[in-house]
């Protein structure tokens, strides 16, 4: 088991793997007392009981309601590092959303991954998939910069913010359905906290889409029946509880699978995102 402490690539201070809240890691919202949620029972109701975006982004990270989860990430950010990245601390615990914390547009995926978000702390940070959603956010006006490398970085959200459906990075990527069920609460709490200035909601895969869907549902917003399908550039009309339309829109994954193969392109992405910019302003 590894129990040495590493250098942060970008503040170079020394980090244990995982990282322990409130320890000086760039962006961790967590302090050492911040209350853990350890059962389903516990994410309902501190998910619930967040009255701002600061503390449920706190809660969500230090969060062990999924066993088979926490042990998976911490696993891997011990001693299943991958090779590029085995002199990096690994943050190893579930990925706060990131962004602006009164989002005009709201952007939701699926989890994270074991060597990205697991060893950032930041959603789609560090990897592939995160180089092509942050490129596009600055393309569109978004992202302060076209990257996310690591968390202390510089980048910053402006009018959008980064969530996900499942918070922890999955074996295989694949989260089971108790598991998403457990951590459904946290993104009804972005829902709720973000509406207020929201204005168009962006999902990026299949999960991401039903994923939203439901929440919209447990947080009254109108959903049509039988639901939306899922398709790239779907565009969706959402009532929100005080009446508001709020689309949602679709768009391909930006996994490896997607972007390597073609089958999502940059102008394919663009323009959803074009589309999602006329609609915040």
């Amino acid at each position: 088991m590894t129990t040495s402490r590493d250098p942060h690539p970008v503040t170079g201070r020394e980090f244990a793997s995982p990282v322990p809240p409130g320890t000086g890691w760039p962006g961790d919202p967590a302090t050492a007392r911040t209350p853990r949620a350890a059962q389903s029972a516990d994410v309902v109701r501190l998910a619930g009981s967040a009255r701002d975006v600061g503390t449920l982004d706190a809660r969500i990270s230090v969060c062990r309601a999924c066993p088979r989860l926490v042990e998976w990430r911490e696993d891997v950010a011990r001693d299943g590092r991958r090779a590029a990245f085995a002199d990096q601390p690994y943050w190893g615990r579930p990925g706060p959303g990131f962004g602006d914390p009164a989002p005009r547009l709201l952007v939701v995926g699926l989890a994270p991954a074991a060597n990205g978000t697991n060893r950032t702390g930041r959603m789609f940070t560090g990897d592939r998939s995160g180089d092509w959603i942050y490129a596009a956010l600055h393309r569109a006006g978004y992202a302060k910069v076209p990257w996310s490398r690591h968390a202390g970085d510089g980048q910053q959200l402006d009018g959008a913010r980064i969530v996900a459906a499942v918070r922890c990075a999955p074996p295989g990527n694949k989260p089971t359905g108790e598991e998403r069920a457990t951590c459904a609460p946290w993104l009804d709490a972005d829902v709720r906290l973000a509406l207020p200035t929201l204005r168009a909601v962006l999902a990026l895969g299949a999960i991401g889409f039903e994923a939203f869907l439901a929440a919209a549902r447990r947080t009254g917003w109108a959903v049509a029946r039988p639901a939306p399908r899922f398709g790239h550039g779907v565009q969706v009309p959402l009532v929100t509880p005080d009446g508001r339309v709020v689309p949602l829109l679709a768009s391909y994954h930006v996994s490896q699978q997607n972007t390597f193969t073609g089958r999502l392109t940059e102008p394919m992405l663009d323009d959803v995102l074009a589309r999602v910019r006329t609609l915040t302003g």
